[in-house]
Formats: structure tokens, C-alpha cells, sequence
């Protein structure tokens, strides 16, 4: 019987998913595919032995063992990082394997180069779990919305601050004690800076974009924000509003310019995203022809991001035992088709905005603060300030109509220099109900 065989480098959290799933549904695969999927083949520096279950499995420190093994149909890179992740996938195209990876740090900077590699030596690259976890995301974009012009991308993408936030929303929880909770339970790694400052996000917006918008999106282009700076008192106001604060991926189809940003989004409740809490994921795409699609689940974990792995494995199986490889070009459009984008610059950003400002209570602040916003041509909608003592820092809280980003900015810049003001300024764009 033909055999589809996988070499897997890397057997940690995903590996073993990927493992696991693969001897768990081999009759249901092979019913499906009409041929079996075997891994045959692991590197691993660190691991002395596999499970008993993989015991056929043949185990390696030495990734070039791979690549030289010409049975070997499927590489699957599963260590993360830049190298030698990126060696060990250019290495595996070179030989003319194929490539399935998860790694979405590794694509939003060297995707260009892989993608171009692969197309020279007409293998695929599979990355289905790069974005969302077990959702179908990759897949949904460059094939069920193939006939659409994506008009934005909208989402939360990291499960980790997004557990962060609905703890502190839901309980009033600080985030530095949300973040060891979450350290402690494992939804977040001993150095959390990719998923909090919204670096992990970023990485995937930079490879949706480019899927949508038929651009070569670099990590780079993209205006990113974390959540660090979020206090209690922001959830508690947001709740006055009507709003969940929410780590938000943001892109927007403009024409000749795309505009790409992560940051905390003030999201009124009534709109589907702010009901999206724990771990979940939520990506939100506009095509011009189906209108709104909303597509959920867990963005992370061993089991739906091995599922996700196995399903390109799957894909690209099918592809080889068919003589079809490449049918469907890896970002959706043809290789030559893909361009440079031009990115908005962030300066230009209309949006509300909610200011917390801390200050010294004393006659004539509020009025200071809100003659600086007049002289920036920033409308002021409502003020909020609780506490009165003369002594002490209050918080100003301030909204605003739709204002200018650039605009916002030299206000804020003036604001903090006061000798009134204790603490800078905290800035969070809000999302208004039609978007």
C-alpha cells in the first residue's frame, strides 16, 4: 500500500500533537486519503526515546538524517524560532521535500524567501497551525474566500493575553497576578513578552495580510502594541462605557494602501469580538462578495494545533498521490502576482480614543488638559474624574470623538510634561459599533 512518509523535526508540545493525532487517526486517514500517513522519522536533540506507541519510529539528533532520506515525502518543522528553523526548512526545499511548519515568527520575516524557494524547486509549504491554532484560518482565506476582495481583518489572535484580559475583566485581578496565574496554569511562557506585547499577534496578522491582500507583509510594517499597561481601572471604565478591553489585530483594505496595526481596543459589548474570552481565538474577515465570516476555537495547545498540522500533512499527501502538487498556490495568488505593500502610516489613524490621565487635583488642570486637546483640534465627548483631594493624584478620564492619531500623540506628549501630571498618560483606541 502507498505510504505518505512524515519526517518531524522537533518533538516537543506540537510534535507530540502531531504524533499523537496521526497514530490516533491512521484508519480514519487512510480512509480518507487512500494511502497511509506514517511518521517515520524524528530529530530531536533532546529527547532519548519516543513513546512506546512510536516505537517503528525511527529517532535522530541529526535533522540532515532527514532530509537525505529519500523516502521521506513531508518535512515538518516543529522547533519555532529563526534558526535553525529556517535552515532546517530552506534545507528540506532544497532536497526537494515538502514542508509543513507552525512557525509564524519564522514566515512573517522570512516568508518571502521560503515561499520563493519553494516555488524554484516545486514543493509546498504547508503552515495551516502558523495562525489560530486549530482553526481553519489559512485554509478559509486563500480557498473558501478565494472569489472575495478582503475589504479588513479583524481579531484576537493570542489565547494567552486574551486570558489575561478576561481574568482581570472578569474578576478585577491585576496583570502582573493574572499573568503568574497564567505562568502557573501554562497559558503563558516564563518570558510572556511575544504574547503580551502583542508581538505573537503581530506575527500573524503579517501572514493573513499577505494571504488577503496578495502581499509580501513583513513583521515589520506592522504597528504593534501590547497589553502591559492595561490596569483595573481601564477594565472598570471600559465596563462603564459599554466596552471589553481586547488585544486586537486590525487590518484594513484602502486601495492602493493597507493598514495593519495591534493594539488594546476599547470593544463595545454588543459587537461579536467582545464576547470572545479565555483562551479562544476569534478572526473576523470582510470579503466583498460574502460579506462578514467569524471563525472561532482554541488558538493554541498540543491536540488543535497538532490537528492543524496534520490536516496539511493531509492536504499535501493528497496533492503528491495525485500528481497535483501546487494546485493551490501556497498565499492563494499566483507567485507572480505577489507584490510589495504600502503600508498606511500609523499618523493617519482616525479613531475615538479613551485617555486616563493622572494628575494632581488642583483648580485649572481639567482646564489645561482640555485646552491642549482643543489646540489639537481633538473633540472632547465626555469627562470622567471620582476622587477629589487636593493631595492626592486623580484619575482624568477623557473620551473623545473620532480624533487623529498623529494629533493624539503631540497631545499626549504635552499632557505628560505638566508638573501636574504623575504618571504618563494611558491611551486605548476604541472601536466603534459599525466596524
Amino acid at each position: 500500500m502507498k505510504q505518505i512518509q512524515v519526517g518531524l523535526i522537533g518533538f516537543g508540545t506540537v510534535g507530540r500533537g502531531l504524533a499523537q493525532t496521526l497514530y490516533e487517526q491512521k484508519d480514519r486517514l487512510l480512509r480518507k486519503v487512500g494511502a497511509e500517513v506514517v511518521l517515520a522519522q524524528v530529530a530531536d536533540t533532546s529527547a532519548e526515546s519516543l513513546p512506546e506507541q512510536f516505537s517503528d519510529v525511527k529517532l535522530t539528533k541529526d535533522a540532515n538524517e532527514i532530509f537525505a532520506n529519500p523516502d521521506i515525502d513531508i518535512v515538518v518543522e516543529l522547533i519555532g524560532g529563526m534558526e535553525p528553523a529556517r535552515t532546517f526548512v530552506l534545507e528540506a526545499i532544497n532536497h526537494g521535500k515538502h514542508v509543513v511548519t507552525a512557525n509564524k515568527a519564522l514566515l512573517s520575516v522570512h516568508g518571502k524567501e521560503i515561499f520563493e524557494a519553494a516555488v524554484a524547486n516545486n514543493v509546498e509549504v504547508g503552515f495551516e497551525a502558523s495562525v489560530g491554532g486549530g482553526i481553519p484560518v489559512i485554509k478559509s482565506l486563500k480557498e473558501g474566500l478565494v472569489a472575495n476582495r478582503i475589504n479588513s481583518i479583524m481579531g484576537i489572535m493570542n489565547g494567552t493575553a486574551n486570558y489575561i484580559l478576561t481574568k482581570m475583566t472578569d474578576h478585577g485581578v491585576p496583570f502582573d497576578e493574572v499573568l503568574k496565574d497564567a505562568q502557573e496554569q501554562g497559558f503563558a511562557e516564563a518570558d510572556p513578552a511575544y504574547d503580551v506585547e502583542g508581538i505573537d499577534t503581530t506575527h500573524k496578522l503579517a501572514i493573513l495580510m499577505t494571504i488577503a491582500y496578495g502581499k509580501h507583509v513583513h513583521l515589520d510594517d506592522i504597528n504593534t502594541e501590547g497589553i502591559s499597561n492595561i490596569k483595573p481601572i481601564d477594565i472598570e471604565f471600559a465596563r462603564e462605557f459599554g466596552c471589553r478591553i481586547k488585544l486586537l489585530a486590525i487590518s484594513r483594505h484602502h486601495g492602493e494602501y493597507l493598514e495593519a496595526r495591534v493594539h488594546p481596543t476599547m470593544v463595545p459589548t454588543s459587537h461579536m469580538l467582545a464576547n470572545i474570552n479565555g483562551a479562544y481565538n476569534a478572526i473576523h474577515f470582510n470579503g466583498d462578495t460574502v460579506g462578514n465570516v467569524l471563525l472561532y476555537g482554541l488558538g493554541a495547545g498540543m491536540m488543535p494545533t497538532g490537528s492543524a498540522v496534520a490536516a496539511d500533512v493531509v492536504d499535501i499527501g493528497r496533492n503528491i498521490l495525485c500528481s497535483s502538487v501546487n494546485r493551490v498556490p501556497a498565499l492563494s495568488y499566483l507567485p507572480e502576482n505577489i507584490g510589495s505593500p504600502k503600508i498606511s502610516p500609523m499618523s493617519e489613524l482616525t479613531c475615538p480614543y479613551y485617555f486616563r490621565i493622572t494628575a494632581l487635583d488642583k483648580p485649572g488642570v481639567l482646564a489645561t488638559i482640555a485646552g491642549i486637546f482643543n489646540k489639537h483640534a481633538i473633540s472632547i465627548k465626555s469627562v470622567i474624574q471620582k476622587s477629589r483631594h487636593e493631595l492626592d493624584p486623580v484619575s482624568i478620564v477623557i473620551l473623545s470623538h473620532t480624533a487623529n492619531e498623529a494629533a493624539v500623540q503631540a497631545s499626549i506628549a504635552e499632557i505628560d510634561a505638566l508638573d501636574v501630571c504623575t504618571e504618563k498618560t494611558v491611551k486605548i483606541r476604541i472601536l466603534t459599533d459599525d466596524e
